[in-house]
């Protein structure tokens, strides 16, 4: 699996359309998305993106359906994302009890 994380900074007010604009179609590869608030800075989130391979990934990235997608993301942010693209080494689903 490869995806990415992504460090951003939400403009006041526009956290509810930031978790609405989430929610998107099904994506070729995808396999899940992880939205995190940090506990001291409300307007911080954390988004980590997970995708089958490396090479859906790259699709993804490169299509113009997820250029319109960042670009609308972008109207909800303060500044520019912090990626970290990688390799996923480990994974463990809990049983959600």
């Amino acid at each position: 699996m490869f995806g990415t994380v992504a460090k951003m900074r939400v403009k006041p007010g526009k956290e509810d359309q930031l978790m609405s604009f989430a929610e998107v179609e099904a994506i070729p590869g995808h396999v899940q998305t992880v939205v995190y608030r940090v506990d001291n800075e409300p307007n911080v989130f954390y988004m980590a993106t997970m995708f089958e391979s490396r090479e859906a990934y790259r699709a993804n990235a490169e299509s113009p359906e997820q250029h319109q997608r960042y670009l609308k993301m972008m109207e909800l942010l303060d500044g520019e994302p912090e990626w970290h693209d990688g390799d996923i080494v480990y994974n463990q689903s809990g049983s959600g009890s």
